[in-house]
């Protein structure tokens, strides 16, 4: 049993000008979310290049976790993080985010996080948690 999928997502090929629109990326994500049954908690973007390459920050807080990228322009990449816990898949999340943004080559890797054994009913005490 785990307590929740995390997606990391590496995206190649990326158009330089969707790898500067922190608002396009940020509103996708709220949105992927939502249709995907998590509840945004808040948001925050930040755009990179006075002292930094072109690039931008999101973050969509959820209440399952959190859903973020980073966008590196100039290389046309786009690094996506989303971590959900509860009803929430994130390969849901992230196929609303790719029906509204063109990714390029898109490669997922899905980590089981807080793995936890299966539980006795009648003495939960003795379950080990593996490392």
């Amino acid at each position: 049993m785990q307590k929740g999928t995390h997606l990391l997502v590496d995206c190649r090929g990326v158009d330089r000008n969707v790898c500067i629109d922190d608002k396009l990326f940020l509103e996708a994500m709220a949105a992927a979310s939502a249709d995907a049954g998590a509840t945004v908690i808040s948001q925050v973007r930040y755009r990179f290049g006075d002292d930094s390459p072109p690039g931008f920050a999101v973050v969509v807080l959820l209440d399952e976790s959190h859903c973020s990228a980073h966008s590196y322009a100039d290389l046309g990449l786009v690094a996506l993080d989303i971590f959900t816990c509860g009803r929430a898949s994130p390969r849901d999340v992230l196929a609303g985010i790719t029906a509204r943004i063109p990714l390029g080559e898109v490669s997922v890797r899905e980590v089981a996080r807080f793995l936890v054994p299966e539980m006795s009913r009648a003495n939960p005490a003795d379950a080990e948690i593996e490392e």
